[in-house]
């Protein structure tokens, strides 16, 4: 296992640092993996705190023979540039996916019709966007994520936290009665009238209302795809008993779809500490890593699809 350093959309004015992770030995052409990031400004090992579970990903598939591009993301390179425009889904997260695909395709130790979307959190729910505005994958792994709006899973965290007993408390009885409101109407506003509004530092409700026009779940039953949709029993951002169960109630008709389940793990694919969403620094502040378990289930996804 080796990595190049890679420049994704370079020429373009949102340059990104990126590595590319190829297997020891390559002979022919060999699958590959993108990995999409989820919501904030994240380096391209999408580290938090301390665990970095592109890094883990990307060294692990290569173990199995499968080549990964990983890179820093847009918002958190360009952040100051990027506040000069109102920002939507696609500038902070399709466009950059999308310029990775095409290195992919491009690369002749790659094979362009093995191509892999794999997003994790908030780039799980937007894979089979990138996917469908382009990508063109071979199929796509859905790490941890949902079949609902932003709008809704934010609104839902702020009522877990509310039935802490810390002062997140306090901060979430505040916020979610300000956020619960602005959301109000979304989809009846123009979109002129959705920029105009703001939700937080630089973004508008424009963000949210773009993205919300069709769910991953949308897309998905749109497209024959192959899907590997993973989650962990423990992941107290996003749910097992609501989320991953809805997936599987909204596409029980859908061939090509795989589910797996790992009853210990948390959002991140490691062994969960605590299961309570006001401990989240203390949950992601332990040194842990993905393990070959999700790692094998991945690569044998891949090859299953392959095939």
């Amino acid at each position: 296992m080796y990595s190049e350093k890679i420049i994704v959309g370079q020429g373009t004015q949102f340059p990104l640092n990126g590595l590319l992770t190829l297997p020891d030995e390559i002979k022919k052409p060999v699958p590959a993996v993108i990995m999409v990031h989820g919501s904030g400004a994240s380096d391209m090992d999408e580290k938090v705190m301390k665990l970095t579970p592109f890094r883990d990903l990307a060294q692990g598939l290569a173990r199995h023979g499968i080549a990964s591009i990983r890179y820093d993301k847009r918002t958190l390179i360009h952040a100051r540039k990027m506040l000069k425009q109102i920002i939507t889904v696609k500038e902070e997260t399709i466009d950059d996916a999308l310029l990775a695909i095409e290195m992919l395709k491009s690369d002749p130790r790659i094979d362009p019709d093995r191509i892999f979307i794999l997003g994790h959190s908030m780039g799980a729910m937007f894979a089979p966007r990138i996917d469908a505005e382009g990508g063109d994958a071979r199929g796509l792994i859905m790490m941890a994520g949902t079949p609902y709006r932003l709008e809704d899973i934010m609104i839902r965290q702020l009522a877990q936290a509310k039935e802490s007993n810390s002062i997140i408390k306090w901060i979430a009885l505040i916020e979610d009665k300000i956020f619960s409101k602005k959301f109000n109407g979304l989809y009846e506003m123009s979109d002129e009238e959705a920029k105009k509004k703001k939700f937080a530092g630089g973004t508008t409700l424009y963000y949210f209302k773009e993205a919300g026009q069709k769910t991953a779940a949308d897309y998905l039953l749109q497209s024959d795809k192959p899907v590997l949709i993973m989650q962990g029993g423990k992941d107290f951002q996003v749910l097992a008993d609501d989320d991953f169960a809805k997936f599987k109630e909204l596409l029980a008709d859908r061939n090509n779809t795989y589910y797996r389940l790992y009853p210990q793990l948390n959002h991140v694919f490691v062994d969960a500490i605590y299961d309570d969403i006001s401990k989240a620094s203390k949950e992601y502040g332990a040194e842990r890593h993905i393990g070959e378990e999700v790692i094998g289930d991945i690569a044998s996804f891949i090859d299953q699809v392959c095939r």
